[in-house]
């Protein structure tokens, strides 16, 4: 199983970064480790030695099938459900890792640093972006999103990605954050929400 993550999908998110509101001229991917991957209602273990720790909710889309070279009209097929998870970040090491024009998997792939909920069948929903979905911690909402405002969309990146990798079923896909990031601690409850259904449910330990 690969889990794909896109950098930089939404302009207002690139803007909170990077202080400019901008659209790269291609996505943005990097890929986190299989043993980053947490599932809904486990516990995300704060990792102490990271320095800063930030959530970063995302539309996560599961692919249903082996596919390569995959024309954009076609992507549709190839993704069978969606769900929320959450893109953690140790965002200091991410920082220095930038300045030197290191990798970024470090600080973005580690133990459980990607959390995802359950999911809901892609068929249940008419178009894929247009959907609303938001990250409440601690019983307060601190990020939404809509998948209209995602600089490439999810049938682009899967066409892009694909030229790149042979996608697999089981695959996952994290489609970028909107703005609102911010850091988590021990004790933080987090909770995923898609078109208003609870899909994520952790706790910080």
């Amino acid at each position: 199983m690969k889990i794909f993550a896109i950098g930089m999908n939404y302009a207002e998110h690139n803007k909170e970064l990077e202080n400019a509101l901008y659209k790269p001229e291609a996505p943005v991917v990097f890929i986190k480790a299989d043993s980053s991957l947490l599932r809904s209602g486990k516990p995300f273990f704060v990792p102490d030695h990271l320095g800063r720790i930030d959530y970063e909710a995302e539309l996560v889309v599961r692919i249903n099938r082996l596919g390569k070279n995959i024309a954009e009209r076609f992507a549709r097929r190839y993704y069978d459900a969606l769900t929320v998870g959450i893109d953690f970040t140790a965002r200091d090491l991410q920082t220095r890792l930038r300045e030197a024009g290191h990798p970024w998997e470090i600080c973005k792939g580690f133990d459980g640093a990607a959390a995802i909920g359950n999911w809901i069948e892609a068929e249940k929903f008419s178009d894929v972006q247009a959907i609303r979905f938001r990250l409440d911690k601690n019983g307060q909402t601190v990020q939404q999103g809509w998948t209209g405002d995602m600089l490439f969309r999810v049938d682009e990146l899967i066409a892009y990605i694909s030229r790149f990798f042979t996608l697999k079923t089981g695959d996952l896909l994290f489609t970028g954050t909107p703005v609102g990031v911010g850091p988590v601690n021990i004790g933080d409850h987090l909770e995923g929400w898609l078109e208003g259904e609870r899909v994520l449910n952790l706790w910080c330990k």
